[in-house]
């Protein structure tokens, strides 16, 4: 499979298990698409999530030789571990976040990606408390907030996690990303319906990116629906894109031991406010 990273399903959110589900919702909690930051930094010649695999290596490679120029400058730290994640060398990105976070406490940027590294190689608590560290309570940002829900529904805290998105969205109202996770999170308790209800409408707002919509694919797709989930799948993406997607997608539904059990654990419907799914 082309190694596009788009969307969600190329992302490592789909790689067989739940409970991967939400690495991606922590990776991307932003309004908009993880870009590069340049200046003192290589610059490059696309935005990451447009990147095949053979220029996500060479992109990796030169923002590295540039971080070992320089590994205190958090820009550049956080930049070449988040290229590091994006290929699945989660303990390298977190052995460079570590060092720039020590040269950087109290840059609160610093600190979050370092609680997403920590997230991304399963130190779930760890993760918690660097990001609680970033927090400043005078001036909350949103996007940690979601960041703490998505870590605490890796830890198979649901209810606390969705508390964390309702907080977030009494701050930023109607955020797609965090109305994603909020969905995604209801995916992993098996809650279909409910999961779907808050993925269209993080679909409908006008700043929802391509990988909303993918979350919202997969939904559907795992009720049975795969028809509509391959028309959205495919929206925005380029052809190549979205048959490797939607390939992924089949792919995905037709194991028995993963997909089809959590589809079969969504029996009855609930409210979209429940907070109450564990």
């Amino acid at each position: 499979m082309p190694a596009s990273l788009t969307t969600t399903f190329t992302n490592r959110i789909l790689q067989g298990a739940v409970a991967s589900l939400l690495v991606l919702a922590l990776a991307g909690c932003s309004t908009t698409k993880d870009r590069m930051t340049t200046g003192s930094v290589p610059k490059l010649t696309k935005p990451v999530e447009e990147m095949d695999a053979t220029e996500l290596r060479s992109a990796t490679d030169r923002l590295g030789q540039a971080y070992e120029k320089n590994p205190r400058d958090p820009v550049t730290g956080v930049n070449y571990a988040n290229l590091l994640r994006m290929n699945g060398r989660d303990t390298q990105a977190l052995a460079v976040m570590q060092q720039v976070a020590i040269a950087n406490p109290a840059d609160r940027n610093v600190l979050a990606a370092y609680g997403k590294a920590q997230a991304a190689a399963g130190q779930f608590q760890q993760a918690l408390d660097t990001i609680g560290r970033a927090q400043t309570p005078d001036r909350p940002d949103w996007k940690l907030i979601s960041a703490q829900g998505a870590i605490l529904d890796q830890m198979g805290r649901a209810s606390d996690a969705r508390q964390r998105y309702r907080d977030a969205l009494d701050i930023q109202p109607n955020e797609p990303s965090i109305l994603s996770n909020l969905g995604m999170s209801y995916v992993l308790t098996g809650d279909l319906r409910t999961a779907e209800t808050y993925l269209r409408s993080a679909a409908s707002q006008p700043t929802a990116d391509s990988r909303v919509r993918q979350n919202l694919a997969l939904v559907v797709g795992l009720q049975g629906r795969f028809p509509e989930a391959e028309q959205i799948a495919r929206r925005e993406l380029s052809p190549q894109q979205a048959d490797a997607n939607v390939a992924y997608l089949r792919g995905m539904l037709s194991r028995p031991n993963s997909w089809q059990k959590l589809a079969a654990k969504d029996k009855t419907p609930q409210l979209a406010g429940d907070s109450n799914t564990n």
